[in-house]
């Protein structure tokens, strides 16, 4: 079986396919060639992360193709129906970046409420001529403790994002399509575990009308989950994240409803314009930003390694037999 990682693999994953007679080849393919690398090397599984696209044009043509996979959760680059109609096993990693997603959330929200992101950029330009004035300009600061959380999406995700939030003393609520409860498990270091019991809502107005910080954890979206009606039912002052994916939040509305004061600053490590955000978002101080790195840690990767060659192994013994 021979496996092209085309965007990537840990060296732990990689180890654990060789270790099991998998060849894996070291290449990093264009997404143009692609179709003809796969075809004259006679690549079996394909894996990916976000660059590379997997459409039924790839899929058509390379009919040899056994399994592709995506190392994190969404698979929206993927034609995964189609691939699955054609017979090709259709393998990810829902859970292996999760706490890395979630911890981003907490490190953009922390900043926010802080004022690092934009102390951190003007410290070295006016730090020696305006520290007084800086100083005085982010003290209306916010500790996290006791405010509420809100999290749109219940999945492994927002479950994390949930996690921290409880374990910094925030109050938890949590937006679904459909109400649901989850039982919550936080480990602690001395190997103690508490066990949190909370039920979602599908009401958005009870949901948006209090919470101090809203956190998007949803899968791709046809539209926006949150826009101006959405914005106009938040409390003034609110923060917001998307860790999620672009499109998922109006960012035209965001700007106008951070001018207008509804919202305090917001995070965004997706973009609706993908690899190209709009100029108004990268220059606007109340947006802490990031380039899409959510499960770009090596924690996570060395998860999303691991996961996929266990699940491949596993697919291949299963077509011996």
């Amino acid at each position: 079986m021979k496996v092209l990682a085309n965007d990537g693999i840990s060296k732990s994953g990689e180890q654990a396919l060789k270790e099991a007679g998998i060849n894996i080849l070291d290449n990093r393919v264009a997404q143009d060639h692609v179709i003809n690398f796969i075809n004259d090397n006679n690549v079996d599984v394909l894996l990916v992360r976000s660059a590379t696209k997997v459409r039924q044009d790839l899929i058509d043509a390379c009919p040899n193709l056994k399994i592709i996979g995506r190392g994190g959760i969404g698979m929206d680059n993927i034609d995964v129906e189609y691939a699955k109609s054609k017979g090709i096993k259709v393998i990810n990693t829902p859970t292996a970046s999760s706490k890395s997603v979630a911890e981003l959330v907490f490190g953009h929200f922390i900043s926010l409420a802080r004022f690092l992101h934009e102390s951190n950029r003007l410290m070295p330009l006016e730090g020696d001529t305006h520290f007084n004035a800086m100083k005085k300009s982010f003290s209306n600061a916010y500790e996290l403790s006791g405010k509420t959380l809100g999290v749109i999406g219940f999945g492994s995700i927002g479950q994390e994002v949930a996690k921290i939030g409880i374990a910094l003393g925030m109050k938890v609520k949590v937006l679904t399509k459909n109400p649901k409860t989850k039982v919550l498990t936080l480990n602690f270091f001395d190997g103690q575990s508490v066990n949190f019991e909370i039920t979602s809502t599908n009401d958005m107005e009870a949901f948006l009308k209090d919470a101090d910080f809203i956190s998007i954890n949803t899968p791709k979206t046809n539209e926006y989950i949150i826009d101006t009606p959405q914005f106009e039912k938040m409390k003034d002052g609110v923060y917001i994240a998307n860790t999620a994916r672009g499109g998922v939040i109006n960012e035209v509305t965001l700007i106008d409803f951070i001018e207008s004061g509804k919202v305090a600053g917001a995070a965004l490590d997706v973009f609706e314009n993908e690899p190209a955000p709009e100029l108004p978002l990268l220059m606007n101080p109340a947006l802490s930003l990031s380039p899409h790195v959510g499960g770009n840690t090596v924690d996570a990767q060395e998860k999303i390694g691991i996961e996929l060659a266990e699940q491949i192994i596993k697919l291949q013994k299963e077509t011996i037999r």
